[in-house]
């Protein structure tokens, strides 16, 4: 498995990750699946407190041990659970940071986090208190680097600007390309790696693709995407949909690793097959472009 540096830091990720989001609650499975990533070359690993109430959390720190120091784990935060009250609130605060982080290294069952992620995030939160807890966690050892995980790019230019962030997770696909508008090349110029999530577009850019087309996608009604779908088989000539698709999310400079999900052996090692496909070529990517829709932001410009 290639491996690409994450931003300025010293962390070097596999360019197909895990998003564990997907790993469902049975310990048995989930356990199962993360150690046939990384025993098929797998580094990075990403989860969050709000997946499964911190359960998500839990299983990937009990895969990871006797591995840990093979392991690259990037979580998130940023949603608080109030008790008595359903749901979460978001929460980027210092303070809440600051404490959340020692739950996640609980569960995770570590002493440090590679990457921690701000969850989400607009321009009326506290951006510099924000910052200064990252740092503080980061030069008091809790975790080593930091990043956002936001669609904004009215946000992630003021984290770029203002912080030391060394990644950006983006949702990035054939079918949404809206990171191509300004974000991909703001990182790049910044020195800040894209981390790309949902590359095969909630299974739209699969084999299944037919019947995940239903409901539409972002600015694609049903009969567009079944005709970007016919379109996008014909020019893959016998190439596999969904690793055609995670080989698109790759192909920019600025993305580092795209992290699809998996919640089955049969997914998992299907998208890990994609890190043997050739990188798409210039002409590939055109052509591609010319099929899909250069998706913009309508708002948080």
């Amino acid at each position: 498995m290639k491996t690409n540096r994450l931003g300025s830091s010293e962390l070097y990720v596999s360019e197909i990750g895990l998003g564990c989001m997907s790993l469902g609650t049975d310990e048995g499975q989930a356990v199962k699946l993360i150690h046939e990533a990384l025993d098929r070359g797998v580094n990075f690993l990403d989860t969050a407190d709000l997946y499964d109430e911190g359960r998500n959390e839990e299983l990937v720190g009990k895969a990871v041990q006797g591995r840990r120091e093979d392991v690259i784990i990037a979580t998130k935060v940023g949603n608080r659970r109030v008790p008595g009250q359903e749901g979460w609130v978001w929460d980027p605060s210092k303070d809440y940071i600051k404490s959340a982080v020692k739950d996640s290294l609980r569960r995770l069952g570590t002493d440090y986090i590679d990457l921690y992620q701000l969850h989400g995030g607009t321009l009326d939160n506290p951006i510099e208190e924000t910052i200064e807890a990252f740092e503080e966690l980061k030069r008091e050892g809790w975790i080593r680097y930091y990043g956002i995980s936001s669609i904004r790019p009215n946000v992630i230019r003021e984290y770029v600007a203002k912080s030391h962030i060394v990644s950006v997770m983006s949702q990035y696909s054939i079918l949404d390309r809206r990171p191509e508008e300004t974000v991909l090349d703001l990182l790049e110029e910044n020195g800040v790696s894209a981390i790309a999530r949902g590359p095969v577009a909630r299974g739209i850019l699969s084999d299944r693709g037919q019947a995940k087309a239903e409901k539409g996608y972002l600015d694609y009604s049903k009969q567009e995407l079944l005709d970007v779908l016919k379109r996008l088989e014909a020019f893959g000539r016998g190439r596999d949909l969904s690793q055609l698709a995670i080989r698109y999310a790759l192909a920019p400079a600025a993305v580092a690793c795209t992290i699809p999900g998996a919640s089955s052996l049969e997914q998992l090692l299907h998208n890990l097959a994609a890190g043997d496909m050739e990188a798409l070529s210039p002409q590939d990517i055109q052509s591609i472009q010319a099929i899909s829709r250069a998706n913009q932001y309508e708002a948080h410009r």
